[in-house]
This record gives structure tokens, sequence and C-alpha cells, in this order.
């Protein structure tokens, strides 16, 4: 044994030391591709944890206001379960989130069909969008501490889209208790891409029942209705009156026990399953929403550069079957705040447009950020 390889060791120990990010095996994918678990600390002792495959949060340990720790995404214990059910835990969704209407879009005068995975629509990136694609992974360091960074290529014709398309997503939890999640993407061809993360929140804790007392505020004043097919008719109205009116905070359970039977917008969603045209300049994250949950006291800001934000309220989630530590799911057991470009927004003109030019680049940045009161 020689002193370089002695010396080699050391460096690697320290090294491995130094990084607030660990890795670990956490299953294969049915070809054999080895899936990893990157784990993700910051000084408060706040954990992220993030596979490669689909990119998706497998948990998320935050304190509540006596510090006690609690994992609050819901997801699985396994790749096999991810691979089996899932209903998008955790992932990164593209390349279009939510719903595209026929699973058509035309673009440059040109008509796409793409795939259809909901009924005669198209969903979260079709059949095998990148919440069902191992990532490339690697640890960057830098002045803001250590992050993870995530990068796929889509090809040309990929579930029909057009581009040879390259994205990256940086994942970075700060000491100020903050997930970052950035979206970069680069196409050499016209072609639309709207990215998102579609973690179920829980704030009590992933197997804590339903978020029925959770408290919630939405930074926008209209929302977007959907027609029986969860498509977005092309209207923006107002929030006020309605069982969506999120401008001060309110109980989630107030809209889903109360007007689930009376109110035609939630009949159809059969809950909250809509986008809220978000009061924000997409310039830089500004807040969108404030979650918090009496119980344990804790809270969680989200920011973004996006223009909407789905707020769905887990209404199938009893198709998600058994989850972490033998969590039995049923509706309402989690939450979702999706960032995005509006859905079906390549049929609505007047939609924000998630249309990226060949050349340009794609930027989106959205913050999860966790306290108490």
């Amino acid at each position: 044994m020689g002193w370089k390889y002695v010396l080699d060791l050391v460096t690697t120990k320290l090294e491995e030391m130094c990084m607030s990010i660990r890795m670990e095996p956490f299953g294969k994918l049915p070809d054999g591709s080895q899936v990893t678990l990157y784990t993700l600390e910051n000084k408060n002792g706040l954990t992220a944890g993030i596979i490669n495959y689909g990119g998706i949060i497998v948990s998320l340990n935050v304190p509540d206001k006596n510090g006690k720790f609690d994992d609050i995404v819901l997801g699985y214990d396994n790749i096999e379960d991810y691979l089996e059910r899932s209903p998008y835990f955790g992932a990164i969704i593209g390349r279009f989130s939510n719903r595209l209407e026929g699973a058509t879009f035309s673009l440059n005068g040109v008509t796409y069909n793409l795939n259809k995975n909901e009924g005669n629509n198209h969903i979260h990136g079709g059949i095998k969008g990148f919440d069902k694609k191992l990532w490339d992974a690697r640890i960057l360091n830098d002045e803001n501490g250590d992050s993870l960074e995530l990068s796929l290529f889509s090809p040309d014709n990929d579930e029909n889209y057009p581009g040879n398309l390259e994205v990256r997503v940086i994942y970075r939890l700060t000491d100020s208790n903050c997930l970052e999640i950035e979206y970069y993407g680069a196409s050499d061809k016209d072609t639309v891409l709207n990215m998102t993360n579609h973690s179920y929140f829980n704030l009590s804790g992933c197997n804590s029942g339903q978020i029925l007392d959770h408290q919630l505020q939405i930074n926008a004043h209209f929302y977007t209705p959907i027609n029986n097919e969860l498509l977005p008719t092309g209207e923006i109205l107002s929030v006020k009156g309605t069982p969506f009116d999120f401008t001060t905070f309110k109980a989630i359970g107030d809209g889903l026990l109360n007007e689930l039977e009376s109110n035609e917008q939630m009949k159809l969603g059969s809950g909250y399953d809509h986008n809220f045209v978000l009061n924000v300049s997409g310039k830089e994250p500004e807040e969108a929403c404030q979650v918090y949950d009496p119980k344990t006291g804790r809270l969680m800001k989200v920011l973004t550069t996006k223009p909407g934000v789905q707020f769905y309220s887990g209404n199938f989630l009893k198709s998600a079957g058994v989850g972490k530590n033998g969590t039995v799911y049923d509706k309402w057991c989690g939450f979702c705040l999706e960032t995005q470009y509006f859905p079906n927004s390549m049929k609505h003109k007047h939609f924000p447009s998630p249309v990226l030019k060949a050349g340009n680049t794609y930027y989106h940045k959205t913050i999860f950020q966790f306290g108490v009161k």
C-alpha cells in the first residue's frame, strides 16, 4: 500500500465528510439499471431524499413547533411501488405538466399529435414522461453549498414532441430551510416546455390521514374553471364568493366538506383540481401560496417564477394503495401545489405561452420554504 493510495483514501473520506449529500442504492429498474437515492441535509437537520428515477422527492423531513421531525411528503419505501402505481408522487413532470386537450397542439403551422394517456387527452408528458425516466446525476458545489443536478436528453419526437431537448433540474436545500428547485431547458427546434414538481404534502406527516384542517392561502384573485375532462375552458374567473377564494387563510376542508356537492366546479374536479392565476411578475420567485398546519405549527411557503399553480386536493389518492411505513392512502391525505404554465395553454392563446423557441433557454424556479408559527 503506497503513500499515494493512503493520501487518496484520506482525501476521499474528507470530501465525503464535508459533503452534505449522501448517496445509497434505491433498487433497480426492470432493465437492471441502478436507481440512486441522494439525501440532502442542511445545518438545521432538515433532509430531502431524491432519487434519479423521475427526480422523485421520496422524503422531506422538517421540524414542527416542538422541534419534532416528520416526513411530510407522500410516497413509497421502494422503487417497485413507484413503478407500479404511483400517482406521480414527488416527480419531475415534463415535457408538459397537466393536460393538453385532444393530445394535440399546433406550432408554426404544424400539428403535433401526442400520445393519449388520459382518455382522449395528454397529461403530464405522456406515457413515458420525465417522471418515468432515469436521469443523469451529479453533485455540484459552490459558494451556496452542495446541490444535486439531474439532467436528461429528450430526443426529437419523444412522446411526439418536436425538438431535441436538453433539460436540467437542480435541487438545493438551504440553511434557511428552503428546498429550491431550478429548471433549465434548451431545444434545437421550437417546442413546448412546462416542467413542475408533483409532490403531495401533508404537513402533519406523511402517515397522518387527511389534510382537511390545513389552512391554505393562495396569492390569486382569479382561477381557470374546468370542463368535465378537467380541462380549462379558457375562462378566467374571479375567486370572490366561490370555494376557490383563498386570498386569506382558509381550511381546505371548508370547500371539500361543505361545497363539494353544491358547486359545479367542485363536482367536476371531485374536489380541488384547478389552476390559479398568480399575482406574480415572473421575474424572480414571488410568493404563490402558504399552507399552515394548526396541529403541528408547520408553515410552508411556495415562491415561484411561474404564472400559475395547480391546487390538487388528492381526490383520487385511494388508487395509490399502501405507502411509506404501511400507510394506507385515501382521498384528501395529501395536497399538491404544482407551479406551472396554465393547463391546456396551447389551445387558449390568451394564456401565458409555454412555447420554447429554438436557441432560447427555459428557466423556472420554485422555492418551498419551511417554518413554524
